[in-house]
């Protein structure tokens, strides 16, 4: 695929999910998940591993996290001359002459359609961050050429979705793998063709479908043009086949947490030779005290341990005191958890202080969050 496709990651998307507080002062894209990993990652080294060596992020707000940690793409190998990676403001936009400052994806990809333009990739790949998955887009590029589509979509047929994939998009696709309408998942049934909002298509009529939908002012996102089009667009269908979960809920974030601690999932995502790339941070290895007991469970390196942790994450430079006991939780980056503390089903953000003698319990579907820099 390289220098045949680059990719383009849609922070600005119709879908604009939130995850209670963790998203209140970061964009989705970089909310820390698995130990050491932000969302973004995902996408970007599924783009990375499929061999696309252009990739442009249209940013949406709040971004300052997003380039701390993209910072030059090196730890993706995208610190490069020609290509690279591209972390694109949606504030050129309040510039723009002929268009002005309009919300949606279509005016922030508008304001920075040169960066498209300039490109010398045939086709463009556009992916959302808060899908997580471990897709080969070699295969989608050889789907989408073989089938002469204008556009094809990615989907993926599960059987949960009254239960994982709330108000995501559904797909009706005929015999032909044709999109014939697209609807919103209402957890009414658990079969559904989830739309993972990813799609390719040549770049040309890609940059062609912008300046197009902004001269009629119409819609504001790409998203409602393409099902609006359906009738007079070939649109098909590529079915992905692997683990898929839609991080646009607190709950579905702490899900995942949960599910990358399993064997299958761990296995697929982070131990096949489609590696997941991110911001390197190296740090001391974690240190176990002589109370420590931990069992299926993610820890970081930097970490210090005196009690028990279970099913449970903790991000770099955790502090555990002793006697204390973390059950089904996320510990995120530098809390300190002191003596004598229950923390079960409870997610802490970063630099989080648990004084002594303290228990926290949230609900197993809806897990206990505590903010940023609190103390408790």
């Amino acid at each position: 695929m390289k220098n045949e496709c680059m990719g383009l990651i849609n922070l600005d998307s119709i879908q604009n999910p939130s995850v209670n507080v963790l998203s209140d002062h970061r964009p989705v894209a970089t909310i820390p998940i698995a130990g050491r990993y932000r969302l973004i990652d995902f996408t970007l080294s599924n783009m990375v591993n499929s061999g696309i060596t252009n990739v442009g992020i249209y940013a949406r707000e709040k971004y300052r996290s997003l380039t701390d940690h993209l910072g030059s793409g090196k730890d993706w190998d995208l610190s490069r001359k020609q290509g690279g990676l591209y972390v694109l403001s949606p504030e050129i936009a309040k510039n723009n002459n002929n268009y002005g400052y309009r919300k949606g994806d279509i005016y922030t990809i508008l304001a920075n359609i040169d960066y498209i333009e300039k490109s010398p990739e045939e086709y463009v790949i556009v992916a959302p961050s808060y899908m997580i998955c471990s897709i080969d887009y070699n295969d989608l590029l050889k789907y989408h050429k073989k089938s002469n589509n204008d556009i094809t979509i990615v989907y993926k047929r599960v059987e949960n979705a009254n239960k994982d994939f709330k108000n995501c998009n559904t797909l009706n696709i005929d015999k032909d793998k044709l999109v014939k309408n697209v609807g919103n998942n209402l957890n009414t049934f658990p079969s559904a063709n989830i739309c993972m909002d990813t799609f390719i298509m040549k770049r040309t009529d890609f940059i062609e479908c912008i300046y197009s939908i902004a001269s009629m002012g119409t819609y504001s996102y790409i998203e409602d043009y393409i099902i609006n089009q359906l009738d007079n667009i070939q649109v098909g269908a590529y079915k992905y086949e692997g683990y898929l979960k839609c991080i646009t809920s607190l709950k579905s974030y702490y899900e995942a947490s949960k599910e990358f601690l399993t064997e299958d999932v761990s296995r697929e995502i982070f131990k096949s030779d489609r590696k997941i790339f991110t911001k390197d941070k190296s740090q001391a290895p974690t240190m176990y005290g002589e109370n420590a007991e931990v069992k299926d469970s993610f820890i970081a390196t930097g970490c210090q341990i005196d009690g028990t942790v279970e099913d449970s994450t903790l991000f770099r430079k955790v502090k555990i005191g002793k006697g204390s006991i973390i059950r089904d939780s996320v510990i995120m980056q530098s809390c300190k958890i002191g003596e004598n503390v229950v923390l079960e089903n409870v997610i802490l953000d970063k630099n989080v202080v648990i004084s002594d003698n303290k228990e926290l319990k949230g609900d197993k579907d809806y897990p206990m969050v505590i903010e940023k820099n609190e103390t408790v």
